[in-house]
C-alpha cells in the first residue's frame, strides 16, 4: 500500500468516526422552541447577523419583524433589500439617530418608548417568525427602557417566536434569559485607518 493509499484509508477512518459522533449528537436534540438571541460586543457585524437571519426566514416564506431603537430613517440596503418580499416583512424604523446626535435624554427615552410599544405589538403578532429588535441593547444600556420589563416580556413571548436583539453592552440579565448569545469582538476595523463609512458596507 502507498503512502498516499495509506493516508486515505486513515482519513477515511478518522472522519467516518467523526461523523458518528456527529450524528449521534444531533440526533441527541430533540426540542423545537422560539429562541432568544443575542448580538453584543464592541465589534462589527451585530446587525448585519441579524438581518441575515431575516433573509433566511423570509427564503422560508415565514414572516419577519424589525423594530430599529436607535438608528435614523436613512436609507439603508438591507431595508431596502428586505422589503421586496411586500408582507412578509413588517419594518419599523423608531430612533431618531445616535445619542450624540439628538444630545436629548427626554426625545431619546420617549423615542425607546415608542419603539417598544410598537415591538410589544408584534411579539403578539400571529404568526410572526422573527422579530429583530435592533439596537435595543443601547436602549436598555443609557436606561431609556425599564429592564425587568423587557426582559419579562421577551422571557413570555410566543413558544415558536424567534427574536433577535443587537447592541452593544448587553446587559447581563438579558444575556442570562437568552438561549444564544454571541459576542461580537473588534479585532481590526478600517475606521481606525481613517476608511469612511461605506454604501454597501456599512448601510
Amino acid at each position: 500500500m502507498s503512502d498516499d493509499t495509506a493516508e486515505d484509508e486513515r482519513h477515511r477512518a478518522k472522519m467516518a468516526r467523526r461523523k458518528a459522533v456527529q450524528d449521534a449528537e444531533v440526533a441527541g436534540k430533540t426540542i423545537e422552541k422560539g429562541l432568544l438571541i443575542v448580538h453584543t460586543g464592541p465589534g462589527k457585524g451585530k446587525s448585519t447577523a441579524a438581518f441575515g437571519l431575516a433573509l433566511r426566514m423570509l427564503g422560508h416564506g415565514r414572516p419577519v419583524g424589525v423594530v430599529q431603537f436607535i438608528k435614523g430613517a436613512w436609507h439603508t440596503g438591507e431595508r431596502a433589500a428586505l422589503a421586496r418580499f411586500g408582507e412578509m416583512l413588517t419594518w419599523h424604523t423608531m430612533g431618531e439617530g445616535f445619542t450624540w446626535e439628538t444630545q436629548d435624554r427626554a426625545r431619546d427615552i420617549a423615542a425607546a418608548r415608542r419603539a417598544w410599544t410598537r415591538a410589544t405589538e408584534l411579539l403578539h403578532t400571529p404568526g410572526l417568525a422573527l422579530l429583530i429588535l435592533d439596537e435595543l441593547n443601547i436602549a436598555l444600556r443609557y436606561d431609556y427602557l425599564p429592564l425587568d420589563e423587557v426582559v419579562q416580556s421577551l422571557t413570555a413571548r410566543p413558544a415558536m417566536l424567534h427574536v433577535v436583539v443587537t447592541g452593544r453592552n448587553a446587559p447581563p440579565a438579558l444575556r442570562a434569559a437568552a438561549d444564544l448569545v454571541t459576542e461580537m469582538i473588534a479585532a481590526k476595523h478600517h475606521f481606525a485607518a481613517g476608511v469612511k463609512a461605506q454604501q454597501g458596507i456599512e448601510f
